[in-house]
């Protein structure tokens, strides 16, 4: 068993995002196409002598609950009896609040790797079970590349990635709560109960493998910011889906809750000159592209 290990923590992006219903344990029903993408933080654990104990060293401070890291040590460590001592090196890259998955992402790799560093077999099932008790996104990162997520999230059903396009994020200089995003949700909505039908699931999954010109994706978040959130924040989204039409963009949307948008592009050299052209205005602008996965899970 080696004693240190590396490994990435990648990004995602939803292309899709329906809410349909609050579910009686306060979650929400979701129907949603995740796609992860090739940037995100990177984790070093080394395992120390002794038992217990867990020192996460970050390049950048985070606020309070900033991070899942010591969370997910904590939940290995109650499901597999795991008690050796831990330094973990983060060095984050994703930004909060941005509907990335950063702190979901981070999470999944600490139960990937204690995995490994214990040289613990955990079955699927188990560590599907530790990941949805950290977060709703949190068992996707376990190694899927692209998948229809449901239920809460802990649904998945793998899919096959598209192809040949290149992604650019813009996250604005403003972040995205998700507990107050899913709270305007229901507010605007009033009860009036679940969402109304949209594209099946094999739709979905069947326009995914099409160009991105003709994908019928949606995420409910988006026009309710536009109609009903903060109206400078909503100015940002409108203009921003503009920014990424006028560029060339073949489909533009929010990820998650927010608050970052991205541009689908099938050329890379636009995809660059639209990075270009967004980097001054916006806080945060990144050209990258879907991250294929082993069916194994994303190599270490």
């Amino acid at each position: 068993m080696p004693s240190v290990l590396t490994i990435e923590a990648p990004c995602k992006i939803n292309l899709h995002l329906r809410v349909l219903g609050r579910r009686e344990d306060g979650f929400h029903d979701l129907e949603s196409l995740f796609l992860a993408l090739s940037w995100g933080d990177t984790l070093t654990f080394e395992v120390k002598s002794g038992e217990g104990g867990c020192e996460v060293l970050m390049d950048r401070a985070l606020p309070p609950g900033g991070n899942l890291v010591e969370k997910a040590v904590g939940a290995f460590r109650e499901a597999t009896g795991f008690n050796r001592s831990l330094r973990i090196r983060l060095v984050k890259r994703l930004p909060l609040g941005a509907g990335l998955g950063g702190g979901s992402s981070d999470a999944a790799a600490v139960l990937r790797a204690l995995a490994v560093l214990g040289g613990i077999a955990v079955d699927a099932e188990a560590l599907n079970k530790m990941a949805l008790g950290l977060g709703s996104d949190v068992p996707f990162f376990l190694g899927t590349g692209a998948a229809f997520v449901s239920g809460r999230g802990g649904f998945l059903e793998p899919v096959e990635p598209p192809g040949g396009i290149w992604i650019v994020l813009v996250k604005p200089g403003f972040s995205s709560s998700t507990p107050e995003a899913f709270a305007l949700l229901d507010r605007v909505r009033s009860g009036a109960g679940r969402a109304e039908t949209g594209p099946s699931k094999e739709d979905l999954v069947r326009a995914l493998g099409e160009g991105p010109e003709t994908w019928p994706f949606t995420n409910d978040f988006l026009p309710l910011f536009i109609e009903h959130g903060p109206p400078e924040e909503g100015a940002v989204y409108s203009r921003l889906m503009g920014d990424f039409k006028r560029l060339g963009a073949a489909f533009a949307g929010l990820s998650g809750s927010g608050s970052t948008c991205f541009g689908v592009f099938k050329e890379k050299e636009a995809a660059e000159r639209a990075e270009k052209a967004l980097r001054s205005p916006w806080n945060l602008v990144k050209t990258t592209f879907p991250l294929r996965i082993e069916k194994s899970g994303i190599k270490i």
